[in-house]
């Protein structure tokens, strides 16, 4: 890999990442168009840290608080149920599925699950998922907030999560979707999701920096190092925007792309401009 396609790749991930059209599958697709091959499960793991701390810059009060009540929780200096302590416990419950689920299916994930057939079928099938989720979402009368959240719905929010580790069905569409389905805003949907997100996205992408730090062939550290900075510099401005759009907004814009993007990566398999692995 070089600058060039780093640059490019760089910001690929900084503008899918937390829109509901999945890094991952874009990361693959243009990954092939620019360098004739997938940049993998590695590269994408690495390059999320960028994207992951963009999310701490952004919701850095929330997270310093939540963190700073949970442990004051565990002795005794707070009560059990104080929301941000219990918003600790929520989302480090449902980081579990995803934490499991991603150690015990590693090979799967790196090899048969980056399909390019399987990543058009899940961006046209989620597409559907996310538009049925906003149509639910538009009769609930009053929508659940995040201090609502119980154990069972933190629970299905990390079950949700975990399916992103298909490439094509999006983390942040998942679990938004799954909040939608759930009763909640689509702010508290989000917001969720972007929590939910950093214990897993930080342990894998250092389980990958590990990894990689000890293959015989040294990592090309300096393009990646570049497209995790600038997938850092994009991320945090399409988190702003993102959070500002879906408070007055549909995703039906995003559900149009997916299906348009789907059906476009079957005709580019199709026709072998692009290999499915």
């Amino acid at each position: 890999m070089d600058y060039l396609q780093a640059i490019v790749l760089g910001l690929v991930q900084g503008l899918t990442e937390f829109l509901p059209i999945s890094s991952s599958a874009h990361l693959s697709i243009v990954g092939q168009l620019i360098g004739n091959e997938d940049p993998g499960a590695a590269f994408t793991a690495i390059t999320q840290l960028g994207t992951e701390a963009a999310v701490l810059v952004f919701f850095w009060r929330d997270i310093v608080r939540i963190i700073s009540h949970w442990a004051l929780s565990l002795v005794g200096k707070l009560p059990r149920d104080d929301p941000d302590a219990r918003m600790g416990w929520l989302v480090i419950i449902g980081s579990v599925p995803i934490g499991v689920l991603g150690f015990t299916l590693q090979d799967y994930i790196e090899t048969d699950l980056r399909s390019l057939w399987l990543t058009a079928t899940m961006l046209l099938v989620f597409a559907l998922v996310i538009y049925a989720a906003d149509r639910f979402a538009a009769r609930v009368k009053q929508p659940k907030e995040l201090r609502q959240l119980t154990w069972r719905d933190g629970i299905l929010y990390g079950l949700a999560q975990s399916l992103a580790l298909i490439p094509g069905v999006s983390r942040s569409g998942g679990t938004i979707a799954a909040g939608l389905f759930m009763g909640y805003s689509r702010a508290t949907a989000a917001r969720y999701s972007f929590l939910l997100a950093i214990p897993a996205v930080l342990g894998s992408g250092l389980y990958q920096v590990l990894k990689i730090s000890d293959e015989a062939v040294a990592p090309e550290w300096g393009p990646i190092a570049l497209a995790t900075g600038i997938a850092f510099v994009v991320a945090l401005a399409i988190i702003a925007w993102f959070m500002r759009y879906i408070s007055t907004h549909t995703f039906t814009p995003f559900v149009i792309y997916r299906i348009v993007l789907a059906l476009v990566l079957f005709g580019l398999l199709g026709s072998g401009v692009l290999q499915a692995s």
